[in-house]
């Protein structure tokens, strides 16, 4: 146990979808913790909506909620998990920043949680960025120049006193999100209003910048007591002005001389002391390179993207020290797991230099620009650990997936002024700099350019040197070790040289350790050099045979963290079966390069030369390909050809599905249809293939991986555009031109044994085909798919199964085509629906493709075969974008892949699970305060290209359906017009500007666009798109993701009414529940028995079943359980799954319930509601109840408790202002607020408009009840109901039928103490008001019984 002994129940957050800014790191990192507090034998509840991640896999916590990460959210779950604590330190800056808003709201202290680790205030002091420049002043430490604004004219002041150039850093982002440099007002003006509005607290730094100094990192790590060290250092190759996860970053810092480390070392634990941090923290830096004057740059209060990269690069289990410094314990306390021996408070020490490297997605984005600033743009890296530099750099970028083995970029014009090029900050600058030195250029001049320090350049020096002695031909004995230990392959010195020595050299392997030796490493890991003592040789083997699992590199577009799950559950699963298990990986970010993952890590670059090396120390029985993506598949032919065995589907196998010749001859011998292609080398061949196929066709290169490179043409225009970017990007490979069809998209995981098939799931895209399936959303099991179709595709994907002769895991994509079933492609690998199908279906896909390929039979591991059994629930895979960081890119979606994370929605429909994925994806879906009588107030611009313009019409009368207003440019809106719908034109669309402020003004809040892909269209929705994402507003590029958006808007889910799903203990078919209808005076609801609480979320129950065309259908649900203090307790949820406190009709209705079921066998009861204990007395004839009397309680007539602007003590018959219109109102409570108006006509009257008119009139609170009553008699009065329950007038309601009683007597119109029968649509109940209650007396009938699936 802890030593904390109050910590029982820890709720972890995680950091949601992989974006650009926020990667892999906190899965790693959240994997730590969770295995920590586990060891710890604490309950473990995480909530993160990533499927892809290992962290929400079972095993790593009790509880898991694949939930959106909002407040709201996670308000529940805390409310209904209970624990004592929260970890949010180690999911990055959403979980901090969601910890932050619930400590700062009272809300943790309020359910009795705590903070663990690092304090609230400590956090604000780092976060806050008026408080941390405070706290930087109060311990001496310099901070640059800077100010505090909240206004947009405020940083104006600032950068004129500071001076230009300033730079924008925004409070509580991420990645630099919002923030900038600006050289001039004009400038700041845009990105100051932009940093304002993505700060949670309204709050930028504008401070002045310091171009060219150095840019130093340390993660340091304190304790409770104090306790402090620095695990590592690590310096910018770029100088300060690109954001650090976009610069190459070395670690140790290689270029501060003694006394500038021990300075920033000294300063680094000052801060992390004087903040109070406890775990790991991160101290960035600005190192003036011709002085020892320095500035704090910022300081991260939790586990970040360096605290991967240091962790990997020294060994020090960052995540799992900050995890055990939570639970209490102190530095000295916890053990170096790398060692062994030592404890965590011994400061690693690194004899090796580590590169980190950036992966950018500029070749999924050719048009963007490829600047690099002070916003964050690349979305994965790989790290490289080397004796020297010059290595550990050539590594990095072979391993970097550029198509470079040096730094010798290929697309340079030939014609390029090298030193005009230098002054471009981009990701091309170390290409740039290295051509440079080989054309002759200075050191000096380079670095008077780019500001790079010396030493880097002088490194870049010796290998640009080299290459130039290469080309010369003068290749040695020596002059070939030397390129080796520059990290040369022996194929690229073959190629620049011409030949090699008769002897190559083979790579040998050293031991991170963390202590430079000191101690001998216990969890080995290694990184190649070319010394003469090889480490891993010299390991001493057991007997059990090895297997070397291949990792997939970079996260990058196309390529996510989920293959990284699928190789370390592969990793897991040959370990339990007894092999020993060897993985090779270069991303620091993730679980597959962690230290105890597999027996032994290689942390290399993924390419032939790198991994065969590996094979010759380890010689494996086998090497498994098939779960790190395309980087390992690629490596098939070569291992296949060095005859290293293959586990799994065999290199033959794997061949037939990625040669489009091979693959066409199998679907025609099992008449298997699949879209007509050809394939083209140039420009004309291109426009007659696509003419004879016929408009329009689908465009790709032969290579695709993520869908890079495609599009869909129209007509020749498009493809001649096509063709001159690909042509200009000297692709050598042919291009594919395929006929388009727009379809239904479906996608099969399969897993065989080369005899047997099991099919975990079918997925169906809501998408049509064209948007690439990484973008799509996905939904399981598939909702509108036929049963034979299913029976079709199970068919097929069983033959092509077999045929291929998989062992192991294969992806199929399929199309449906008016009714023809379609093959699209056949991936013979792990794919990125792995995690997401296994965690919902509850089959362990990875570990039975991995039991296969080693020999064990599918029919022996207890999942069956063919199509796996489907559970209660609809699973949506919902993609990410990362826009806001790639503001200059075209959103629109299409066969490209553009997405970088994804997130899961879980529910027992689909609007239920499709509002969930979407709400998780950072959509704004539904304002509900917007939200009146199943309507929004609102608006949606619409703009459709003429391929979109047949389905337009459908769609705008949706939107229009549920309220919003419609926007839409000139042609899209005359034919909206011209179906009767209502629109408002748009004529100033085309430069953007007139949007823009429509957005800014609140009156769009959706905008559907599939417009022109003429140029300048597109460069005007850029801007539009940037701003709305800017503004949180959703962008949709598909007509179906639109009409999906629809459906969810009319569905009426929301935060608090959905069922929150715990993925480890999900209901593996659907509940039978009992349930009687019931009415009085036509308030009919559906009476649940729930004395057991068997039911998991009824707000969504509710919803589901209150609907009256696809439920059971009523005003609402009620529950009847045990109480404590009464007979029973009756629970009434309104129809939007909303609890109300009191309900007169409900609870006679109740307990009728309760007496015709024998739960409480008598006619008297006390029954609790939310508003207190209730008497209730039946009325029975023959046995059989007909009849209730119920007393309610008294009225309460102050302001205060409906409540109402106003400072009168009561408000009875008084004339208020409605809608620019005088009414005389009532208004009283009675469990629930009323507002009764008396006339002497209330059937002409509009009840539902004037119930939303005082609902909407700022005076009374939107979940009003109003009532319109005429008095007929003395004792009769009629009655029409504006119920907010139902969102409109019903047929009856008891207690307003209690509040114009009550009304009526206050007024003078009736007696206390005498029987007042109240004529509603539904019937009539009689209310007697006395000096001491409210007894409401009518009928109560049984409508009927049933059972319902749920």
């Amino acid at each position: 146990m802890p030593l904390n002994k109050d910590i029982k129940k820890v709720l972890v957050i995680g950091s949601g979808p992989i974006v650009i800014g926020q990667a892999a790191e906190f899965d790693y990192a959240g994997a730590q913790a969770c295995r920590v507090l586990k060891d710890a034998g604490l309950d473990v509840v995480l909530v993160n909506s990533n499927p892809a991640t290992i962290m929400t896999d079972n095993a790593l916590a009790d509880e898991i909620y694949l939930e959106p990460l909002t407040q709201e959210t996670v308000k529940r779950i805390i409310e209904k998990e209970h624990p004592d604590s929260i970890l949010a330190g180690l999911g990055g800056q959403t979980g901090l920043t969601i910890a932050m808003q619930l400590a700062q709201n009272g809300y943790l202290e309020k359910m009795g949680v705590k903070l663990l680790g690092t304090n609230a205030e400590a956090i604000d002091k780092a976060e806050d960025r008026q408080l941390f420049r405070d706290t930087m002043l109060k311990i001496g430490q310099p901070v640059v120049p800077s100010d505090i604004a909240n206004t947009v004219e405020r940083a104006a002041e600032i950068a004129a006193e500071i001076g230009y150039p300033v730079i924008i850093r925004p409070a509580f982002t991420l990645g630099g999100a919002g923030g900038g440099v600006v050289y001039n007002e004009e400038e700041l003006r845009v990105i100051a209003y932009n940093g304002l509005e993505l700060s949670p607290i309204n709050q930028i730094l504008v401070e002045r910048f310091i171009g060219g100094w150095k840019e130093i990192e340390f993660e340091v790590m304190r304790d409770s007591v104090g306790n402090v060290i620095a695990v590592c250092s690590m310096e910018n190759f770029d100088p300060v002005g690109v954001h650090t996860g976009d610069s190459i970053v070395i670690a140790p810092a290689v270029t501060l001389s003694d006394k500038e480390y021990q300075m920033l070392r000294s300063a680094s634990l000052d801060i992390i002391t004087e903040l109070g941090i406890e775990g790991g923290c991160n101290c960035q830096f600005a190192l003036n390179p011709e002085s020892f004057e320095y500035s704090v740059i910022e300081v991260n209060p939790r586990v970040s993207r360096s605290s991967a990269l240091a962790s990997k690069a020294t060994g020090y289990p960052i995540a799992k020290v900050t995890t055990k410094i939570a639970l209490g314990y102190t530095l000295d306390e916890i053990r170096n797991d790398i060692t062994g021996k030592t404890c965590a408070c011994f400061e690693p020490t690194l004899d090796y230099v580590v590169v980190k490297f950036p992966k950018w997605p500029f070749d999924k984005f050719v048009g963007a620009s490829r600047k690099l600033g002070t916003q964050m743009k690349a979305t994965g890296e790989v790290m490289s650990i080397a004796p020297s530099f010059e290595m550990a750099v050539m590594k990095a970028v072979r391993g970097a997936e550029i198509s470079l083995e040096t730094l010798n970029y290929k697309k340079f014009p030939d014609d390029m002024d090298v030193v005009e090029r230098l002054h471009e900050q981009d990701d091309l600058r170390i290409f740039t700099v290295f051509k440079a030195l080989k054309e002759g250029i200075s050191i000096e001049k380079i670095h008077e350019i780019t500001m790079i320090d010396e030493w880097f350049l002088g490194k870049l020096k010796n290998l640009a040197d080299y290459e130039k002695m290469l080309e010369s031909g003068k290749l040695d004995k020596d002059y070939y070790e030397k390129g080796k230990k520059y990290g040369y392959k022996d194929s690229t010195i073959l190629k620049m040289a011409g030949k090699l020595p008769e002897k190559t050299l083979d790579a040998v392997y050293k031991m991170v350790d963390t202590c430079g030796a000191e101690f001998k490493a216990e969890t080995p890991y290694f990184y190649s050099t070319y010394d003469s003592d090889c480490e891993s040789r010299e390991i001493k083997r057991g007997e059990k045979e090895r297997i070397i699992v291949l990792g997939s590199g970079p996260i990058r577009i196309g390529q996510g963290i989920e293959f990284d799950y699928s190789s370390v559950h592969c990793v897991w699963t040959l370990k339990e079966l007894g092999y020993e298990v060897i993985i090779v990986n270069n991303n620091p970010e993730t679980v597959s390069t962690d230290f105890d993952t597999a027996d032994r890590l290689y942390f290399e670059p993924l390419n032939d030369e790198d991994v065969m090396n590996i094979v010759k120390v380890e010689k494996p029985v086998g090497v498994v390909v098939a779960f790190g993506g395309q980087t390992a598949i690629k490596l098939t032919k070569f291992l296949d050809e060095n005859n290293i065995p293959i586990l799994g589907t065999s290199a033959e196998g794997i061949d037939i599905a990625e040669d489009r010749e091979r693959f066409d001859e199998l679907l025609e011998k099992f008449g298997i249809s699949r879209p007509k292609g050809q394939t083209i080398m140039d420009t004309e061949d291109a426009i007659r293939a696509a003419n004879e196929l016929e408009y329009p066709v689908l465009l790709r290169p032969s290579y695709v991986i993520g869908g890079q490179n495609m599009t869909i043409a129209y007509n020749d225009t498009d493809v001649k555009r096509y063709m001159d970017i690909i042509l200009s990007q000297k692709i050598e490979n042919p291009v594919l031109v395929d006929k388009y069809m727009m379809g239904t998209e479906l996608e099969v995981d399969v897993i065989s044994d080369g005899k047997d098939v099991l099919i975990p799931g079918i997925m169906e895209h809501i998408e049509r085909a064209g948007v690439h399936s990484g973008d799509s959303i996905a939904v399981y099991p598939p909702y509108n798919i036929l049963d034979s179709m299913i029976d079709k595709i199970v068919d097929i994907s069983t033959k092509l199964a077999l045929s291929l002769g998989t062992k192991g895991l294969v992806n199929i994509q399929y199309l449906i085509y008016r009714n023809e079933l379609y093959v699209i492609e056949v991936n013979p690998r792990a794919s990125r629906t792995i995690p997401y199908i296994s965690k919902v279906t509850g089959v362990p896909m990875v570990e039975l493709a991995t039991k296969v390929m080693i020999g064990t039979k599918l029919i022996e591991l207890g999942y069956g075969t063919g199509l796996y059994k489907i559970p209660p629930y609809v699973a949506i895979k919902v993609p990410v974008f990362s826009f806001e960081k790639l503001n200059d890119v075209n959103s629109e979606l299409g066969p490209e892949m553009k997405s970088t994370g994804e997130v899961l929605g879980i529910g027992r429909t689909l609007n239920e699970a499709l509002f969930k994925g979407l709400i998780s994806a950072g959509f704004k879906v539904g304002h509900e305060s917007t939200y009146h009588d199943n309507k929004y107030n609102g608006g949606v611009l619409i703009s459709v290209h003429d391929k979109d313009k047949p389905e337009v019409i459908s769609l705008a009368k949706k939107f229009a359906d549920v309220g919003l207003k419609i926007y839409s440019t000139p042609n899209t809106g005359k034919l909206i017009r011209s179906a009767g719908i209502n629109a408002e034109i748009i004529e100033e669309f085309s430069d953007g500007k007139h949007v823009i402020e429509m957005l800014e003004t609140g009156k769009i809040d959706y905008i559907v666009y599939t417009g022109s892909t003429a140029k300048s269209t597109i460069e005007n929705f850029i801007k539009i798109h940037r701003r709305a994402v800017q503004l949180s507003i959703c962008c949709l590029t598909s007509l179906d993701t639109a009409n999906a958006l629809c459906d969810i808007l009319s569905s009426r889910f929301t935060q608090r009414n959905t069922e929150l799903v715990d993925i480890n203990h999900m209901r593996s078919k659907r509940m039978r529940l009992n349930f009687t209808k019931m009415q009085a005076t036509g308030n009919d609801d559906i009476y649940f028995n729930n004395m057991n609480k068997n039911i998991p979320s009824p707000e969504s129950l509710t919803i589901n079943f209150t609907d009256r065309h696809y439920g059971i259908g009523g005003d609402g649900v009620v529950l009847v359980e045990k109480s404590d203090i009464a007979d029973a307790k009756m629970v009434v949820y309104n129809d939007d799954g909303t609890q109300t406190l009191m309900a007169a009709n409900s609870i006679r209705c109740a307990a009728k319930f309760l007496y015709d079921n024998g739960i409480v066998p008598k006619t008297t009861m006390k029954i609790e509601t939310n508003c207190g204990v209730k008497n209730v007395r039946l009325y029975s004839f023959n046995g059989e109840v007909r009849s209730a009397q119920v007393d309610i309680g008294k009225p309460d007539f102050d302001p205060a408790s409906i409540p109402m602007k106003t400072d009168t003590y009561m408000i009875i018959d008084q004339p208020v202002n409605i809608g620019g219109e005088y009414i005389n109102i009532s208004c009283v409570t009675i469990g629930n607020p009323h507002c009764i108006v008396f006339m002497d006509n209330v059937d002409s009257v509009d009840l539902n408009s004037l119930g939303d008119k005082i609902r909407n009139s700022g005076i009374l609170p939107e979940y009003i009840n109003t009532g319109i009553a005429r008095m007929i008699d003395r004792n009769t009065i009629k009655l029409r109901c504006y119920e907010r329950a139902v969102n409109g007038e019903s047929l009856g309601c008891g207690t307003s039928a209690a509040a114009a009683v009550v009304v009526a007597t206050e007024m003078g119109l009736c007696k206390k103490g005498e029987d007042v029968t109240v004529k509603m649509p539904g019937g009539d109940v009689v209310i007697t008001y006395t000096d001491e209650t409210i007894f409401v007396n009518g009928d109560t009938r049984k409508v009927y019984e049933g059972v319902v699936e749920y």
